[in-house]
């Protein structure tokens, strides 16, 4: 198997076929693949064309380091292969891609559950702050009660607000 990053923090665009292919590439015991992929809206909190753009700013090495060890604990906790996560930073507009997580396994129950385990987990302990840009000038959102009930599934506490 070609060793390839699991953890990618980055300003430019990323190609879904591409990085699924490499996730996959050369692994035979590979029965299922489960993909998220993160956009950006132009609403929010039900407030059509409301959000102009968004930027996503991170903390350099504590942030790969953080998605690291998720992706250790997805491998502990669920019987999967592999997985890749990309998340973007700097400006993004309505549309584009903010985030990819990406799980192989043997069959598919397993790869489900760690994509969605990563993308909760992700959406929660990350250390990335997002601020978005309205028609009523810009701001930094807050973390959100259903996102910490979303990890609390998984028996792990958080307190983001």
């Amino acid at each position: 198997m070609k060793n390839f990053p699991r953890v990618s923090i980055q300003t430019f665009d990323f190609n879904v076929a591409e990085e699924i292919a490499a996730l996959r590439a050369q692994d035979p015991r590979v029965g299922a693949v489960c993909s998220f992929i993160g956009t950006v809206r132009d609403h929010t909190q039900g407030e059509p064309g409301h959000i102009s753009s968004m930027e996503l700013e991170h903390y350099p090495g504590m942030t790969e380091k953080s998605i690291e060890q998720m992706i250790d604990a997805a491998m502990t906790r669920f019987d999967i292969y592999a997985a890749r996560v990309i998340h973007r930073v700097g400006l993004l507009m309505p549309l584009d891609q903010i985030v990819l997580v990406a799980v192989t396994s043997a069959h598919r129950g397993e790869s489900f559950q760690a994509c969605e385990f990563l993308m909760d987990y992700l959406k929660t302990q990350a250390p990335f702050w997002k601020k978005e840009q309205t028609p009523k000038g810009s701001h930094w959102v807050d973390a959100r009660v259903s996102d910490d009930a979303a990890l609390a599934k998984w028996g792990i506490q958080a307190s983001n607000v």
